[in-house]
């Protein structure tokens, strides 16, 4: 069994504004380095990240001396015609209203399709999970939407995919038994 802490990266320019940020390659803001900079991060003998610059700056924050293990994988979901806007920008875009009509299951247009960017996040879990000895614990410094595609896949309690949304520099910690993953519940508030 190891312990796994799913710490979701400091917030961005384009968090502050609620764009749909997923394959852009934004470091964090201001405000992102001094929240994460307050917390207390779990120890963790490992530190996995995806390789955008906001989960590795985030990492280099909560980890500053452990050796980071990208795992390109954990990159956020490509957001097609959607990135870099916010909800207001796209109330009248006839697509986006599709898109969300449809629980966010269709594919983004131009972009990745949801169920595709899952079975990415999960497969790279698994991939990244058999690294791990019995015993080790590690943090995975990854995206909101990663860190749900793999809960939603493999986390007890079960719930669904938006269930496990959390906060820009927000965690849980779980323990993987190989086969599934049992939340115990919040890091940080």
């Amino acid at each position: 069994m190891n312990d796994l802490y799913f710490i979701r990266h400091g917030k961005t320019a384009g968090n502050e504004q609620k764009r749909y940020i997923g394959r852009t390659d934004e470091p964090l803001s201001a405000l992102g380095r001094a929240e994460l900079a307050e917390k207390d991060a779990p120890f963790a003998e490992i530190v996995a990240v995806s390789p955008l610059v906001r989960c590795v700056e985030s990492a280099k924050i909560l980890y500053p001396h452990a050796k980071q293990f990208v795992v390109n994988g954990f990159r956020e979901c490509d957001f097609g015609d959607f990135e870099g806007k916010n909800y207001a920008e796209l109330s009248d875009n006839a697509d986006y209203q599709e898109w969300i009509d449809s629980n966010g299951t269709l594919p983004f247009p131009h972009g990745e399709q949801p169920l595709a960017f899952r079975a990415r996040c999960v497969e790279a879990f698994g991939d990244f999970a058999n690294t791990l000895r019995n015993g080790q614990s590690a943090a995975l410094v990854v995206h909101g939407g990663t860190i749900m595609a793999i809960l939603s896949a493999l986390a007890l309690p079960k719930k669904d995919f938006y269930d496990w949304h959390i906060g820009n520099g927000q965690g849980v910690a779980a323990v993987w038994n190989g086969r599934t993953l049992a939340v115990g519940g919040a890091l940080w508030q």
